[in-house]
């Protein structure tokens, strides 16, 4: 495989933030519920934007729950103090290389650029594709990044997440997908089971086998 572009998710791929993400959920939502909710609720959510979700949880709260989840979304960014080892390190590097690197993520537009910002990683990324609120949009996304790449055989592009559906919505588009299985909230097994181009388990082993496969 020859890569001549770089497609990221973000959260559980360039740093460990789904932590974050839930407990800014719980902070915002559970005093305007008025009930406490579990990971698991939070979780099977996910799909759409933060907005969506908090569209899903608390309809009648709408404004002041998004509100109150970019606050607190900031506020505990401290949670997560910097993305992955080794990561930055990498985005250098396709930066040094002149590699094109996009991002495709499931979250809002606000808090993606909350955490970019947080880790100075803002710059590396050429063009970036945020959630939706009515749903998953990961596919339309990588479809953007393509065609804002008319030079670059699809073939030569890959996208690296850490969910199943980061393998489906990459399939979907016609570009190969890589398994990031590095960070603890990452299911290897069922990634594994899905026949991901490539697996890694950790961000070393990804980083040499980038280094061998971009196109010289």
């Amino acid at each position: 495989m020859k890569i001549k572009a770089v497609i990221f998710d973000l959260d559980g791929t360039l740093a460990n933030t789904l932590p974050l993400c839930i407990r800014a959920f719980k902070e915002s939502v559970q005093p305007l519920l008025q009930r406490t909710l579990s990971d698991e609720e939070i979780v099977a959510t996910f799909g759409p934007s933060e907005e969506g979700t908090i569209m899903a949880l608390v309809p009648g709260h709408y404004n002041e729950g998004v509100s109150s989840y970019l606050h607190l979304y900031a506020e505990l960014h401290s949670m997560c103090p910097a993305p992955f080892e080794g990561m930055p390190e990498i985005l250098q590097m396709l930066k040094q290389k002149n590699v094109p690197v996009a991002m495709v993520t499931g979250k809002g537009e606000h808090s993606t650029a909350i955490s970019l910002k947080y880790f100075s990683l803002a710059d590396y990324f050429s063009m970036i594709e945020t959630g939706s609120p009515l749903g998953p949009r990961k596919v339309q996304g990588i479809q953007a990044v393509l065609k804002a790449w008319p030079e670059i055989d699809k073939r030569e592009v890959i996208y690296v997440g850490d969910a199943p559906s980061d393998i489906t919505a990459s399939r979907t588009a016609g570009i190969s997908v890589v398994a990031a299985a590095w960070a603890s909230t990452a299911n290897a097994e069922i990634l594994e089971s899905m026949i991901p181009d490539a697996l890694f388990l950790n961000i070393q082993a990804f980083s040499n086998w980038l280094i061998d496969n971009i196109e010289k």
